[in-house]
């Protein structure tokens, strides 16, 4: 059986995908802090240039990545997963705070975020612990699964960095793929949907309609069909709900900090602030909705020359692809989006290793999970709780994680390939 070379086998789909997304965010990163005032159309002390090294250095380690042999990754995930979980308690001892976030290293103007490699450290621990064990059948096994993933996410709550903790929730799905019941993920849903109820309606008009509920099921069960079905099973459901709800409250009221209670607030409709926590998604809809079929056409978007949007090169930069290249050039991200997330899926299926498979399904998690929140929050489908465009927005640790979790699925499906 003879080996083939390793630039025979790489999917160079992905990588094209992967370079085309990284070149959109460059051109739109330029865009969102070019300056049309001065003269000087590329200097060493602006974002793009900043972006540009760390493109540049993630290409490095991309390549760095391909050279490693892939049983690298599965032997030592335990270990990557262990170092990142030390450096996310490190952080919140001796981090600096960044946008009310103690979630960074901060060395002069250089900082790395390590909640952004957490995430692909966690997808190769949960890759190896479930390829090893049979999740279903064991509930010690299936606590333990699910312990892997809510440690770092614990840890990076507690650094008030709700967006990047609530990723971690996107690893649901592989899980799920590994043969977690779906009624688990139709509790998730219903659960998500009650708390939603429990912010929009008052607490006690929902209180009410529920003890109503339970009483029509209760009296629904006395007939022959539910003839095993007890009253006491609709009191526990309904005392049950009852309390959901009031913690929910509670949470809002006084766990949550004002500004994210505020966000949800006009998200949800309850509170209408164009000039205040709601500017951000109001000016980021007019700069997407200005852009019109064709976009204004580049650097001519007046909310993103006249910074308009804050945080139009990072969080909102979805906000310049809209303006300046309008519907065409939303479409074209997302389908490039699309299409990785899709041809990730479908590699991962063919993989030979189950390792190789489920750490396939938790990046593809990762990157829809990105992506969804993102993008809802700059057209104002879900609140701002601030998380990164996947290869397209600012910021070296976003990039150098996002290339790092991608490439290492890409070495693992190259491994697949190499032997013929």
């Amino acid at each position: 059986m003879s080996r083939k070379p390793l630039l025979a086998s790489v999917d160079w789909t992905l990588i094209a995908i992967y370079l085309a997304l990284v070149i959109i965010g460059f051109v739109n990163i330029y865009a969102a802090v070019y300056n049309p005032e001065t003269n000087v159309v590329f200097t060493t002390d602006t974002r793009y240039f900043k972006q540009l090294i760390w493109i540049l250095a993630a290409l490095v380690f991309a390549v760095f990545i391909l050279a490693l042999e892939p049983k690298f990754f599965s032997q030592s995930s335990y270990w990557i997963y262990g170092i990142f979980i030390a450096l996310l308690v490190a952080v919140l001892l001796i981090g600096s705070v960044t946008k009310g976030a103690k979630s960074w290293f901060g060395i002069g103007d250089f900082g790395i975020q390590p909640s952004e490699f957490a995430k692909a450290a966690t997808a190769l621990a949960l890759a190896r612990f479930l390829s090893r064990i049979d999740f279903t059948k064991d509930l010690k096994n299936a606590l333990l699964s699910v312990s892997i993933v809510i440690l770092p996410l614990l840890l990076v709550l507690l650094q008030n960095d709700t967006g990047s903790a609530l990723v971690f929730l996107a690893f649901t799905l592989v899980l799920y793929r590994e043969g977690m019941s779906r009624y688990v993920l139709i509790l998730g849903v219903a659960i998500i949907a009650l708390a939603v109820a429990a912010m929009v309606v008052n607490v006690w008009l929902l209180i009410a309609v529920f003890a109503f509920v339970t009483l029509l099921i209760w009296w629904i069960g006395k007939s022959r069909r539910w003839r095993n079905f007890k009253f006491r099973h609709c009191l526990w459901g309904f005392c049950i709900v009852a309390a959901f709800v009031s913690l929910t409250n509670i949470a809002v009221e006084h766990v949550l900090q004002e500004h994210q209670r505020d966000r949800i607030e006009v998200l949800l409709g309850k509170k209408s602030d164009i000039k205040g926590v709601g500017y951000n998604v109001n000016q980021s809809k007019i700069a997407i909705g200005s852009g019109g079929f064709f976009g204004k056409g580049f650097l001519n978007g007046t909310q993103t020359k006249y910074r308009f949007v804050p945080e139009q090169d990072t969080d909102f930069i979805f906000c310049t692809i809209g303006e300046e290249w309008g519907f065409v050039g939303a479409f074209v991200v997302i389908g490039l989006y699309m299409w990785l997330i899709i041809r990730i899926v479908r590699k991962a299926e063919l993989q030979r290793s189950k390792f190789a498979r489920l750490y396939g399904y938790g990046v593809s998690s990762i990157l829809f999970c990105h992506i969804l929140i993102n993008i809802g929050m700059t057209i104002g489908l879900l609140p701002v709780i601030g998380i990164p465009l996947p290869f397209i927005s600012y910021g070296g640790s976003s990039l150098w994680a996002f290339t790092l979790l991608l490439f290492v699925f890409i070495r693992q499906d190259a491994q697949r390939t190499e032997l013929v």
